[in-house]
């Protein structure tokens, strides 16, 4: 008795589910995706594309370039930041106080992620996020009783000196031989000879004291106070 084989069914493209349809939204979604679990430098249009079922060619339609896309992934990271100003709960009451709560909470963001803090540096967001941090910001700082100006270019002095600050201690978080390089920069300060370096001599151990915490907020009051006490050139009085 022979044996007849079974013929297998062939299966129709028509019922393999759709491909979802592209969207800004989704791309930048999967942008932010593939930056946590793979880092920063996953994040190219190749690499989308591929996550995407999809060519690059396709995402050129919902973003310009790599660095419009690094510019979206940061501000989707800005939902993060808390506008609250509650200083972690403890419920700052004064324009300062939630200031520097904005600001840290900022800083703290971008420390989690510390390739894209670098980014940040040069990047230019202009998404949701963005503004209502920018927003938050000029609304707190106004009502220090600074003039417009200041106010005005008072927030891109605070962004950027968090953005750095960010930056710079996240690379160290996250370099193994940044704790060694540390030791021998301090090591070398303290082994200048007063003679030839007084200044530096004068001035040990104050340059290295003080926790990140204390720095973070006194680097904060200096900026502060300078752009509500520094008229901005040609500045009525």
């Amino acid at each position: 008795m022979s044996v007849v084989g079974v013929r297998r069914e062939p299966v129709s493209r028509r019922e393999r589910p759709a491909k979802p349809a592209l969207s800004r939204r989704g791309i930048v979604d999967t942008a932010v995706r593939i930056m946590r679990a793979e880092g920063l430098e996953k994040v190219t249009m190749r690499r989308l594309a591929q996550e995407l079922d999809t060519g690059p060619a396709s995402l050129y339609v919902y973003v310009a370039n790599t660095a419009e896309l690094h510019a979206a992934v940061l501000d989707a990271l800005l939902g993060e930041v808390d506008l609250t100003g509650r200083e972690g709960g403890k419920g700052g009451k004064d324009w300062r106080g939630q200031l520097r709560a904005v600001m840290t909470s900022y800083t703290l963001v971008l420390f989690e992620h510390p390739q894209l803090a670098r980014s940040a540096l040069v990047a230019r967001p202009s998404g949701e996020n963005y503004l209502r941090l920018v927003e938050r910001i000029l609304d707190l700082l106004s009502r220090s009783g600074a003039g417009r100006e200041q106010v005005a270019w008072g927030v891109d002095k605070l962004l950027q000196d968090a953005t750095a600050t960010a930056a710079e201690q996240a690379t160290r978080e996250h370099d193994p031989h940044s704790e060694g390089d540390w030791s021998v920069a301090v090591g070398a300060l303290h082994a200048v000879d007063e003679t030839t370096h007084p200044a530096i001599s004068a001035h040990i151990p104050h340059l290295v004291s003080g926790t990140a915490e204390d720095r973070m907020r006194w680097s904060f009051d200096v900026l502060v106070n300078g752009i509500t006490g520094t008229p901005v050139p040609g500045q009525a009085d």
